[in-house]
């Protein structure tokens, strides 16, 4: 792991570094254990250049890895991964409400498209389901969870509502999906064999939240607009 690769010395440790693939959930925790999860997390949900890191698939095959045994390839405990995802979690969104409150619009304004589609989703989940709803529910919606937190620090989401819903939807997600991988790996045997066609699926469920909202969307009366929503949760 990542403290045996240092100690081999800095030559080494350099060509583990750039070995890592950081869309690869087994090269990340292959390489840097917990920690991978507490960085990725908190890049993913509190920086905008980290839209694109695997935080659903890491958490769940961190979840598989804390089920297999001692000798494993890689084996992590479970009391070191869940406090790392936790604190991943929601000291990344902090610090990406903190920054928007402080960087203000021009934050946003960036020519990404990824990012821009990511911020209408956003918005449109602050709109329509108030500031506590859509917080938690952004916590399962890849890039839009990225976004969600700087934006709430742009158009002034009281600080202790922002707080709250964060903490409750970064608990749910970050636990809750290391606990589904764990709990999976605990009644599957050898299922870290099939890590390719389970983050597969795992990729899938995290983008049925997006694909039910899109589908909602699009059976909306043309009348509809936010302006008929009902008021944010504060």
């Amino acid at each position: 792991m990542l403290f045996s690769d240092l100690a081999s010395g800095p030559a080494a440790a350099a060509g583990q570094v750039l070995a890592v693939n950081v869309l690869d959930p087994t090269s990340l925790l292959s390489w840097a254990g917990a920690l991978a999860v507490l960085v990725v997390l908190f890049a993913e949900t509190g920086l905008l250049v980290g839209f694109f890191l695997p935080g659903d698939s890491l958490l769940f095959t961190a979840g598989l890895f804390c089920s297999t045994a001692a000798g494993a390839a890689v084996h992590l405990q479970l009391g070191w991964v869940l406090p790392a995802a936790a604190v991943g979690a929601l000291a990344g969104a902090q610090v990406g409400y903190l920054i928007g409150r402080r960087a203000g619009p021009a934050l946003l304004a960036r020519d990404r498209p990824r990012l821009a589609a990511g911020m209408r989703r956003a918005q449109e989940l602050l709109d329509r389901y108030g500031y506590g709803k859509a917080i938690v529910l952004a916590r399962f919606i890849p890039v839009v969870r990225t976004v969600l937190n700087p934006l709430a620090g742009v158009i002034g989401v009281p600080a202790r509502t922002f707080a709250l819903w964060q903490v409750i939807g970064g608990l749910v997600w970050s636990v809750g999906v290391t606990l589904a991988g764990y709990a999976l790996g605990s009644v599957v045997p050898n299922v870290d064999r099939y890590l390719l066609p389970v983050i597969a699926a795992v990729v899938v469920v995290s983008l049925l939240p997006l694909g039910l909202e899109l589908r909602r969307s699009r059976r909306r009366p043309p009348h509809h607009s936010t302006a008929a929503t009902d008021e944010p949760v504060r």
